[in-house]
């Protein structure tokens, strides 16, 4: 099958991809946008959706069956046959279930039919999706609900309706829900703060922009390998004699068929108004980054997991397989999602970028350190908004940040916020004031201007006007993150403006003073989580214990955290998520972990058995064959010729004995894992005693695949999947 594979992957051509339309007449072609609500809604239906969209006004059902019918006639101009809600269940991907525009009138005439009720709320069957134990899975009552704030769209045939998913009794099932409240959360707090210095602000929206890098590999190739069409990486593979060593793919000429893909890919994105803007080559052979402009976080969120669904389609269609495994590859660097994150009001300000007056400045001040010392109070939380399988792979692997949260600002605003910190207690006296204006808070755009982000390793930098989550998976769906960030900075944005007043009340402080003050003990508390050093440092273990920082590097230990008091309490304060909502995402994350390597154990078990073995008798009998041969025919005198084949034969065979002794132990393990008493310490036995094996048993594997000849070897080669364009 390898070299079958081989061959079809050689045998390959380009599909060429006609650009005539300019992007920008292509945009959202596909998108039930602003431009087409005005065509087809009446203008009652428009105004109550844009006011759905921006207060979040209920909708009531008189209008959503105006809406309904606008909908339905611009879906049906588009050619679409069909409508879904489509979500986001806890399976981290999305979901779908198509229905007609189809019904029968009482006489047996068809018609085409599409309401209210069905673009509100609908009923799918819905018990096989995780619940962590809210519901029993012999009952399917999940609500799917129309979230207006995504504008609908048709995919090849079908209207979709962005829709978020609860149980009957309201708990949030999927991932939409939560970072929905999320940043309903951080909107009322960050405008009650913004309008310190802007009585204009009404609203504020979070802002996320992802960088998505993935792995294109040949699909035939793909295909030959058991290990990733099961679990998206490979479990075995000795590295090839080249990887990324040379940096000749970053940034080089794109292959002519991956230039194809992308071509084709950025024209559908167009269409469904994805707006793509950056694509080229990452680090490692085959890695590759594509990049939008940044969007509000929910629309951006839908967007980005739209993308990997079309991704996987249009890759087929051009002969590839995707991967967003986080570390597809031992030995080169794995693939992230970088979200850039930052808040914007509705007049336009970015909160997270220096203006031209002080005033501009205290903003951005205010916004900047409140969001380090969000950080800083639940970075373990944050931690956990990343954590996953396959992400603890890569998190301190490589190019990636490290496993332990710190915040990258960068020399020129560190000394700023240095000077912050000596601000006198109370009132300031005139000249305290004019040092603060001029020579601290109004020369920060001018620091900024060379304040680039020079520290690639990370985990949470600030890069000029926003803060960049590095830790994010590839694979992963960024609600999660987005919600934890928007939550904890909510939650301290509310503290924030309540010590303020209180000083301004209380103290009779001017606002200004107030707001100086409480920064000035932000910036001392928040100390330790500021970090402008290499996160690859070899002491950087050692340091995080000195600052008490969490290091939690397994995906068991640190969603842990979810369940707190502390935790329990920052989302309860905030409306995000409920006690039993908490323990639900918890146990189903925990759920998923176990399965991860439950599929992995599995089939590195039957490599060993069924591949990895088989090879290696077959190459150690035509040895054998070979030795018995040149002692036929030299006698006594084959000793010095068969010394090579002796070695070979004893070296192929101790490493076969060893891998299948462990594959044997490793199984036991499981056994014994499965019969832990609660789904946390069974997660940690899995990571503990069954995750190791897999690293043991991949060694004697991968010193096989070098003894072993080059036409015997079933599993196709790191050389022929990395380096095959």
């Amino acid at each position: 099958m390898r070299f079958e594979a081989l061959a079809k992957s050689h045998n390959r051509e380009s599909v060429r991809i006609e650009e005539l339309e300019k992007r920008s007449d292509l945009f959202a072609k596909n998108v039930f946008n602003n431009s087409k609500m005005l065509q087809f809604l009446t203008n009652e239906a428009y105004s109550k959706v844009q006011a759905a969209i921006f207060s979040g006004n209920k909708i009531d059902r008189k209008i959503a069956d105006q809406v309904a019918e606008g909908m339905k006639a611009w879906a049906l101009s588009m050619g679409a046959t069909h409508y879904t809600h489509w979500f986001q269940p806890l399976t981290g991907a999305t979901a779908e279930k198509h229905d007609a525009f189809f019904d029968l009138m009482p006489d047996g005439r068809g018609i085409e039919k599409f309401g209210g009720g069905q673009l509100v709320q609908q009923e799918p069957d819905a018990s096989s999706f995780p619940s962590g134990g809210i519901r029993n899975t012999f009952e399917a009552r999940g609500y799917t609900a129309w979230d207006p704030t995504s504008p609908a769209f048709v995919y090849k045939t079908t209207l979709c309706i962005p829709t978020i998913f609860v149980s009957y009794t309201g708990e949030a099932l999927d991932n939409k829900a939560p970072l929905l409240r999320a940043l309903h959360a951080v909107d009322e707090a960050a405008t009650g703060v913004a309008q310190y210095f802007d009585k204009n602000v009404r609203k504020v929206h979070a802002t996320l922009g992802w960088e998505q890098e993935y792995f294109l590999i040949d699909k035939a190739l793909a295909q030959s390998r058991p290990d990733i069409l099961m679990t998206g990486r490979t479990l075995v593979g000795s590295s090839a004699a080249k990887g990324q060593q040379l940096d000749d793919h970053y940034f080089g000429v794109i292959p002519n068929r991956v230039l194809s893909f992308m071509s084709a890919l950025e024209k559908q994105c167009m269409l469904l108004g994805i707006p793509v803007k950056t694509r080229h080559n990452e680090v490692a052979p085959n890695q590759f980054e594509l990049a939008p402009v940044f969007e509000e976080a929910n629309l951006s969120v839908d967007h980005n997991l739209l993308l990997m669904d079309v991704m996987d389609e249009i890759a087929d269609k051009h002969g590839f397989k995707v991967l967003f495994h986080e570390k597809p590859f031992a030995g080169i660097n794995g693939s992230g999602k970088h979200n850039n994150w930052s808040l914007a009001t509705d007049t336009g300000v970015n909160l997270l970028s220096p203006g031209s007056t002080p005033m501009k400045n205290l903003q951005f001040l205010t916004f900047f350190i409140n969001t380090i010392k969000a950080v800083d109070t639940y970075e373990e939380l944050l931690r956990s908004s990343i954590a996953s399988a396959s992400n603890d792979h890569r998190l301190g692997a490589n190019e990636a940040p490290p496993a332990i949260f710190s915040i990258f600002v960068g020399k020129q605003l560190s000394d700023v916020l240095d000077d912050l910190e000596g601000v006198s207690k109370g009132k300031l006296s005139p000249e305290e004031k004019t040092e603060l204006k001029l020579n601290v808070v109004g020369k920060i755009p001018e620091i900024l201007l060379d304040n680039t982000d020079r520290n690639r390793t990370s985990p949470f930098a600030f890069t000029g006007n926003k803060f960049e989550m590095r830790g994010v998976g590839s694979k992963m769906n960024c609600a999660k993150p987005m919600t934890v960030l928007n939550t904890i900075v909510a939650k301290q944005l509310v503290d924030f403006k309540k010590e303020v007043d209180a000083l301004i009340d209380k103290k009779n402080l001017k606002k200004d003073e107030a707001v100086f003050n409480v920064l000035r003990e932000y910036i001392k508390t928040s100390k330790r989580i500021r970090f402008d050093g290499d996160g690859y440092s070899k002491d950087w273990d050692t340091e995080a214990r000195k600052r008490k920082l969490s290091n939690n590097k397994n995906t068991p230990k640190a969603i842990q955290v979810l369940t707190s008091k502390d935790s329990l309490a920052l989302f309860e304060a905030t409306k995000v998520m409920n006690d039993k909502e908490l323990v639900a995402h918890q146990e189903v994350e925990l759920d998923n972990y176990i399965f991860h390597l439950q599929i992995e154990s599995s089939i590195l078990n039957e490599l060993v058995y069924n591949y990895i073995v088989p090879a290696t008798l077959k190459y150690q009998n035509l040895l054998l064959e070979n030795i018995a041969g040149l002692k036929d025919v030299y006698g006594a005198a084959h000793k010095k010729l068969t010394e090579p084949q002796l070695n070979i034969l004893e070296k192929m065979a101790e490493h076969m004995v060893a891998a299948k002794k462990l594959a044997d132990l490793m199984t036991q393990a499981k056994i014994k894992s499965d019969k832990a008493t609660s789904i946390a310490k069974k997660a940690q036995s899995y990571c503990d005693d069954v995750k190791p094996y897999l690293d043991q048993i991949r060694e004697h594997a991968d010193a096989l695949e070098q003894l072993v000849a080059d036409e015997l070897w079933p599993l196709t080669k790191y050389r022929e999947l990395l380096f095959t364009k």
